[in-house]
């Protein structure tokens, strides 16, 4: 989903991004230059790590085009085979000497191949993916090629058994710089929350994160002894998991589409106004991001968003309008678990039903999530075109005025906050995650 920034919010986040692509063209600007004045070194081993590096931003520009929206997007092999290279010591049992102007120069040049695709089919944030593909790939060079190329790790002696835990460490350290950038861009692009972002980038490395780190320290180790023949044998097996992931992009958006399409039956039906669940689901997310909830929790807050009024099915009478917040508080807690009965046959998570079932509960007694999506759905109820204008702000008020009983206190200010950031009282986008990885 997309919120407009206020005007601070805005000049701030630009000048975050501003800055990001100021350093990463100044490090690829000198990097190409060095490269030109001192000459290609190995260029065998800068061609064949320049086709890996491209063929795995290719592989992503692919995968991103079946993910849902806003789908959190990886290369991995891209990824593993840029910081191999800027870890590559020796290829073939030869010592290298490409250092890191040449490093970053053929990182830039693979991943502007991988890019070519992407821009073509109308792809956006690609500056962002090429920002932090220059800025991670320089960072780890500049660790390990100077005390390389000068014999410190030799002094040290870090060249022998230590020399895999060493790479492992600066991959590591690599890919934790690389997460508070993406979460900084994330936050600039967004507005969003930094912790929570930064939360979830940190989270996604014990994942996809750990099979980067060890196909790129493998891909070092075994070019190192074997040449260059090893590195489609190395890339293999991370290749496969970038077919997987790109499989279960696919069917997280078709399960998403699903439900959206579930959820519209309400509308169909005549039971709701048309847009109603969605503006929830987007608006709920939000404010469940704005709380700092995690991805998983994002996911199941936004399903349960999408299919809280379906209960209404089951009604003989419409509730007029489809509003159920002004309705007696007995009437909500039937129709909620009418609605938890008919979300326990679709097959979601268990955690939509209950979220459906207790959105009427009083809110002490409510999940976080449940209480987000009650609240966000009586704003909904009570800030339609009908109220005319002003609507927003007398149904933001009236929330207010009700959080001794109905609506925790806490949930509304995130709200306001969301509105407020918005630039005006309602949401705009698609329901999804975003990171512009």
């Amino acid at each position: 989903m997309s919120l407009r920034q206020g005007p601070a919010g805005r000049g701030g986040s630009a000048l975050t991004v501003a800055a990001v692509y100021a350093a990463a063209a100044a490090l690829a600007a000198w990097s190409l230059g060095r490269t030109l004045w001192d000459g290609l070194a190995q260029p065998g081993a800068a061609l064949a790590f320049g086709a890996l590096i491209a063929a795995g931003e290719l592989l992503r520009r692919a995968s991103a085009h079946t993910a849902g929206p806003g789908e959190r997007e990886s290369a991995p092999l891209g990824a593993a085979g840029a910081l191999a290279y800027a870890l590559l010591g020796e290829a073939g049992g030869r010592p290298t000497t490409h250092g890191v102007a040449q490093t970053v120069t053929v990182v830039v040049a693979a991943v502007l191949v991988g890019l070519v695709p992407h821009l073509a089919l109308g792809g956006g944030h690609a500056l962002d993916h090429l920002a932090r593909r220059v800025l991670t790939a320089g960072f780890a060079a500049t660790c390990f090629q100077p005390l390389y190329n000068t014999g410190t790790l030799a002094q040290w002696g870090a060249d022998g058994r230590l020399h895999p835990l060493l790479l492992i460490g600066l991959l590591a350290l690599t890919l934790l710089c690389d997460a508070v950038l993406a979460a900084g861009l994330a936050r600039a692009r967004t507005g969003w929350p930094y912790g929570p972002l930064l939360r979830d980038e940190l989270r996604a490395l014990l994942g996809i994160g750990t099979a980067i780190c060890a196909t790129g320290v493998v891909i070092a180790l075994v070019t190192a002894v074997a040449g260059l023949w090893a590195l489609p044998v190395c890339a293999l097996p991370l290749l496969l998991t970038q077919f997987a992931f790109r499989r279960f992009a696919a069917v997280r958006a078709t399960y998403r589409q699903t439900i959206a399409s579930l959820a519209r039956a309400t509308e169909i039906a005549g039971y709701t106004p048309p847009g109603h669940a969605r503006r929830v689901a987007a608006l709920s997310r939000a404010v469940g991001r704005e709380l700092g909830l995690s991805e998983p929790d994002l996911d199941v807050l936004e399903y349960a968003a999408l299919m809280h009024d379906i209960g209404q099915l089951s009604l003989l009478d419409p509730v007029p309008a489809g509003a159920t917040a002004p309705l007696p508080p007995a009437e909500q807690r039937r129709i909620a678990l009418l609605g938890g009965a008919v979300v326990r046959q679709t097959g979601v998570p268990a955690q939509v039903a209950v979220i459906v079932e207790r959105q009427a509960d009083p809110f002490r007694d409510q999940p976080v999530t449940a209480r987000i999506v009650r609240t966000v759905n009586a704003y909904d109820d009570l800030s339609r075109p009908a109220a005319g204008p002003g609507g927003g702000l007398r149904a933001l008020e009236r929330l207010r005025l009700s959080t001794a009983q109905d609506h925790e206190p806490r949930v509304v200010e995130a709200l306001a906050r969301v509105l407020a950031a918005a630039g005006r009282h309602e949401v705009t986008g698609r329901c999804g995650r975003d990171h512009a990885r």
